[in-house]
Formats: structure tokens, sequence, C-alpha cells
């Protein structure tokens, strides 16, 4: 269950912020309508009381840097299983909604913008239509959550169903209410839930892990080939996923608009940036080739987070590997479940021939 907070003061004689609360829900929804990032700084919401096909409402609808879809519930005062009942009952209408359905509802909830100029000034990445609303997450958010909700929403989860809790608790400071979130489920969790239950055909995991590395002014390949790592951050949306490599995870390993560019083993737990040795060196201090979000290095939810890899067979940028109809994802770290996958690992392994080397091979 969530963490309940309590807040003090920070004086020579510390004392407790009374609690307060919400006069309704509604203010909430209003505040995070004013100010997204209350839910998290890495969506966009695309709209508000959005109408259904049957004739209900869906509080808030949001989209994710790799086009998923975020459907939020306000609990109000609903039961536990009418909550869940009825966020369930959205999802089934959202899995069948398109790109030029969200584009519309952006336009209704935007006063006419344009959902793909908004998108890259948000994400500093273009749209890709086909990628709109292949998965989603259900997020209930409340004020207080209770044991009912919890259990069954921890009994969806565990059969992959990609549906989380955001309680908010409220305090007053003087004239000024104060506002504190927590999740019930580890988000990165439910982003790769959401993932796994894309709407593409599914089939058994091959066991082999995906992961995209952004080669940029942020982070470099050829360091990340040199040295043996890879890294995201600037938000725990890029750098959460990284968490399901384990030590001895095989991973194959795509710089977006180049190709394959390396395939390796998983040799030890993902690290921050002030945290991450190579060879005994700080990597703050060795590598040079990109800022690697040292602006965040203070920042638990944006630092670039590192994963090291012993590499059994890589190339350079320019000669990566790259064919139509090959996978493709923006999670950092994915377990993907289709034969696009299967039929992309088959092929990397005939132009990698190392990829089963049992010492590093840099070719």
């Amino acid at each position: 269950m969530p963490y309940k907070h309590q807040l003090w003061t920070v004086n020579d004689h510390p004392t407790p912020v009374d609690s307060s609360s919400l006069q309704e829900e509604k203010v909430l929804e209003d505040m995070i309508v004013a100010a997204p990032e209350i839910l998290s700084d890495q969506w966009m919401l695309v709209g508000r009381q959005v109408a259904t096909s049957f004739g209900a409402r869906v509080d808030l609808l949001a989209i994710a840097p790799d086009g998923s879809l975020i459907l939020i519930e306000l609990k109000r005062d609903k039961t536990p299983r009418d909550v869940i009942a009825q966020t369930l009952e959205y999802a089934s209408w959202l899995s069948h909604i398109d790109a030029d359905d969200v584009a519309s509802i952006y336009e209704r909830f935007s006063s006419g913008r344009s959902l793909s100029e908004d998108f890259i000034a948000k994400f500093s990445e273009p749209l890709d239509e086909d990628s709109i609303n292949e998965s989603h997450q259900l997020v209930v958010v409340s004020s207080k959550t209770d044991p009912h909700t919890e259990r069954i929403v921890s009994y969806l989860s565990d059969l992959n169903v990609p549906i989380n809790i955001l309680t908010f608790d409220v305090y007053k400071l003087g004239e000024t209410q104060l506002l504190s979130r927590a999740w019930f489920i580890d988000p990165a969790e439910t982003q790769v839930s959401a993932s796994d239950a894309s709407r593409e055909e599914r089939e058994p995991w091959n066991g082999e892990f995906y992961a995209c590395f952004g080669h940029d002014q942020t982070r470099s390949w050829s360091e990340a080939r040199k040295y043996g790592f890879i890294c995201a951050g600037g938000g725990s949306w890029y750098s959460g996923t990284l968490s399901q490599l384990d030590e001895g995870s095989r991973v194959w390993v795509k710089a977006p608009k180049y190709g394959f560019v390396g395939v390796g083993v998983v040799t030890g737990p993902r690290q921050s940036l002030v945290d991450y040795t190579i060879n005994g060196e700080s990597a703050i201090d060795l590598l040079t080739e990109g800022h690697y979000h040292r602006e965040y290095k203070d920042d638990e939810e944006r630092s670039e987070y590192f994963v090291p890899i012993r590499w059994l067979d890589s190339v350079t940028l320019e000669n990566a590997i790259n064919e139509v109809g090959f996978f493709g994802n923006q999670n950092t770290v994915c377990r993907p479940r289709t034969a696009k996958w299967r039929n992309t690992v088959e092929k990397l392994k005939v132009r990698f021939p190392n990829f089963n080397a049992e010492t590093e091979s840099v070719g």
C-alpha cells in the first residue's frame, strides 16, 4: 500500500504540519488540468470529461511519449467495486479509439490546437500516428484509498492489467494547503504491463530484451560501446524500465533513426549518474561526449541511470542494422511478445554472429 506521508517544518523546533482535505475531488481535477505534472511530468493531457460511445464520460485522458494512452478516473464518492468496474468499462471503450479519435478529443480539449504540434513541443519527438493507443494504462485517482480497492487493483495488476492508484494527502500550513502524492504501484511496473499488453497479436516471450538507446547530445553510443553500458534519463518514464534488467539478461539495443547497434549481457544493477563508476572512475567525470542529464544529477526522478553491459557484438552507428519490418519501441526497455520481435531477433543473430559468445567482442 502507498506510504502515509507526514510533513514537518524544518527549523530548530520541528512541528508536524496539520492534515487537511479538499472540499471536493473536482478541485483536484481542476488542479490537475492546470498543472498536469501533479500526475506526471511525462504525460500530456489530451482530454477532459471525454464522452464515450455509451454515454458516460472519462474524467481525464493523457498520452505518454510512446503514444500510449492513460485513462484517469477520479474516485469521487464511488464504492471500490463501482470505481474499478467503471474504470474497466471505460477501458473497453478506450481500446477501440484510433489516432483520428485522439486528435479530435485533443482539438476539443485544447480549443483547436494540433495534437502533433503540441506533442513535439512537449516531448521533442514527432508523434508516430501508428503508435497511438497501441497500449494504455488505467489510473484511479483518490484523496484516500481503502483495502478493498487495493486488493482488487493488486489482483488485476498481478494478471498484467496495467492499472494503478494515485492517492493524495492534503496538509495545511498557515493559510496555504499543500498536496502530497503517493503511487500504490511503482509507475514503471504499470508502464511495463501496458507495453506487454499492447494490441499487437501476443505470443510467448522469447526471453530476449529490447533496449532503446537515444544517441544525441544527451548520451553517446560510442561511449556506451567503449565502456559497456546503456542508459536513460530525463524522467522516470524513460529510466524506470531499466529496472527490468537482471544480471545475465541478454539485450538487443537499437538506436532510433539508425538501427540495431549491439547485443550484450547485463552485468550489474541500475545505478544513477552520481553512483555509477567505470573501471573505478566516476562516470560523471569520465563521460564527455554527452551531458547525460548532469543538470538532474541530484534529482532522483530525472537523473540519468546506467546499466552495465558486456557487449557480445556491436557496431558503430554508421553500420547500424535496420530493415523494413524490424521491431521498434520507444520504451527504454521492454519484453516484446510479438512475431515481429521474434523474427527481428532471428535476423539479428545472423548479423551479430557473436550474440552467444562467452567472451567480450566489439565487432
